[in-house]
C-alpha cells in the first residue's frame, strides 16, 4: 500500500524525523491562510502516488499567500503526469503547503528490503533530489549501502559508516545519524516496505531534515495497523484494483492487450511472459488463488473486460487445489450476466475434472476457443487480438 507524503511525514515525525512545518488542503483559499502562517513563502507540492511531481509541474514556490492560493488553485483537479504516472497522469486533490526553507544541499536516504540477502538494506547518496535508479546506473559507487539485521536494528557505527559516505562531518553528521536511526526504526515497526526520504535535506546552518517522504507498505500485515491502513486512498488507485481487492483477488493493471486469469502466481508470471514471445503484451496480473470460488472467477473476469484495453482473454488454469469445472462454470455465469460479450476468449485447462470443466464450455452458448497446450493458448490469443481467429 502506497500513501502520500504528508502521511508519510506525519509517521516520521512520530518517531523524531525532522520535517518542514506546512499542512495538507483540498483548498486554494485555504493554502493562502497556511502561507500566512508559516510567514508569507511557501511550497505548494501536488500530493498523489507517484515521484517525480516537480517535472510534471506539480511542485512550485510561492513569495506570497496569494501567490499561494493561486498556484494551489493551479495544481489541484490537474491531471498531473509525470515518469511514473504514464501519459494518463493522475488527478491532483489535494496540496501540501509548506514552509520555504534555506537549501545549503540535498541527500538521498532509504530502507527497503534487499531480496538478495534478505534483509533490509539502507541506500544513502550524496545525490539527492535525482533519480536514484539514474544514479545508480551512471555511478553505483555514489550509493552508500548498509545491510540492517532486523532483530538488532541499527548499529552506532554502521549510522556513521553512512554519514561518512554522505562527506558529513560536525553536528551534522550527528543530526543525520539520528534521523537515520529514526527512520530505520519507523520501517521495522511499520512493517514497511520502504522508507525513504529524497531529498534528505541540509541547511544553511547545517540542520538536517526531510524535505520529502514516502513510505510503502506490505498488504499483508495492513492488519497490525489500522491507523496506516486507514490513510489508504482509493482515489490514487485503479479502480479495477480497487475492485479485485474487495473479492480478495490479486490484480495489477498493466499497459497490453490481453486479459489474463490464471491461478498462482508463478503461472500468472509464465502467463505473461509467453503472451510477450508470442509477440504481444499483457493487460494486467491476476491470481484468482488455489482454491478460487465460482464467485470469485466470474468477478474476476467481469473486472478484466471491463478495461477497453483488452481485445481478448486468456484464461489459463491449472487445477491442483482450484478444480477447473468451477473455474468453468464461474467463467460461464459471468458470461450469462454480462449478456454482450464480444471479445475472444481462449482457454486453457489442465488438472482436476478437467473433463468437466471442457464439457462445460462446449456445452456453454459462447463461442470459446479451447486451447491444449500454454504454447496454443498463447497464439490463438495473440491471434484472436488481432482479429485472426
Amino acid at each position: 500500500m502506497k500513501i502520500h507524503e504528508y502521511q508519510a511525514k506525519e509517521i516520521l515525525r512520530g518517531y523524531g524525523v525532522r520535517t518542514p512545518r506546512g499542512r495538507v488542503t483540498e483548498d486554494a483559499a485555504e493554502a493562502r491562510s497556511i502561507c500566512e502562517e508559516l510567514g508569507g513563502r511557501a511550497v505548494v507540492k501536488a500530493q498523489i502516488h507517484a515521484g517525480g511531481r516537480g517535472k510534471g509541474g506539480g511542485v512550485k514556490l510561492a513569495g506570497s499567500p496569494a501567490e499561494a492560493e493561486k498556484l494551489a488553485g493551479e495544481i489541484l483537479g490537474m491531471q498531473l503526469v509525470t515518469p511514473q504516472t504514464g501519459a494518463e497522469g493522475q488527478e491532483v486533490r489535494k496540496v501540501l503547503v509548506e514552509e520555504a526553507v534555506d537549501i545549503a544541499s540535498e541527500l538521498y536516504l532509504s530502507v527497503t528490503l534487499d531480496r538478495a540477502v534478505g534483509t533490509p538494506t539502507i541506500m544513502a547518496s550524496a545525490a539527492g533530489g535525482m533519480d536514484i535508479e539514474e544514479v545508480a546506473a551512471k555511478d553505483p559507487a555514489a550509493i552508500v549501502r548498509q545491510a540492517v539485521d532486523p532483530h538488532l536494528g541499527l548499529q552506532g557505527f554502521q549510522a556513521r559508516t553512512v554519514s561518512r559516505g554522505l562527506g558529513l562531518t560536525g553536528k551534522t553528521a550527528r543530526q543525520a545519524e539520528k534521523l537515520l536511526a529514526s527512520l530505520v526504526k519507523a520501517y521495522l515497526e511499520t512493517d514497511a516496505s520502504l522508507a525513504e526520504i529524497n531529498p534528505l535535506l541540509v541547511t544553511g546552518e547545517g540542520d538536517v531534515l526531510a524535505l520529502d517522504a514516502k513510505m510503502n507498505f506490505d498488504d499483508n500485515v495492513l492488519f497490525r495497523h489500522e491507523s496506516i491502513r486507514a490513510m489508504r486512498d482509493l482515489g490514487e488507485e485503479d479502480p479495477r484494483e480497487v475492485e479485485a481487492s474487495k473479492f480478495g483477488l490479486n490484480y495489477i493493471k498493466l499497459d497490453g492487450e490481453i486479459g489474463c486469469m490464471v491461478n498462482g502466481a508463478g503461472l500468472a508470471m509464465a502467463t505473461m511472459d509467453i503472451i510477450k514471445l508470442y509477440g504481444s503484451e499483457p493487460a494486467n496480473f491476476l491470481d484468482v488463488g488455489g482454491s478460487a470460488s465460482q464467485d470469485a472467477v466470474k468477478n474476476a473476469f467481469q473486472i478484466i473486460i471491463s478495461d477497453p484495453s483488452v481485445k481478448a482473454v486468456l484464461i489459463n488454469i491449472f487445477g491442483g487445489i482450484a478444480r477447473t469445472d468451477r473455474i468453468a462454470r464461474g467463467v460461464v455465469a459471468a458470461l450469462e450476466e454480462l449478456g454482450d460479450v464480444t471479445l475472444p476468449v481462449v482457454v486453457r485447462l489442465e488438472g482436476t475434472n478437467v473433463e468437466e470443466g471442457r464439457r462445460i464450455l462446449r456445452e456453454a452458448d459462447f463461442d470459446f476457443i479451447v486451447a491444449e497446450q500454454m504454447a496454443d493458448a498463447a497464439k490463438k490469443v495473440v491471434d484472436a487480438a488481432r482479429g485472426g481467429a
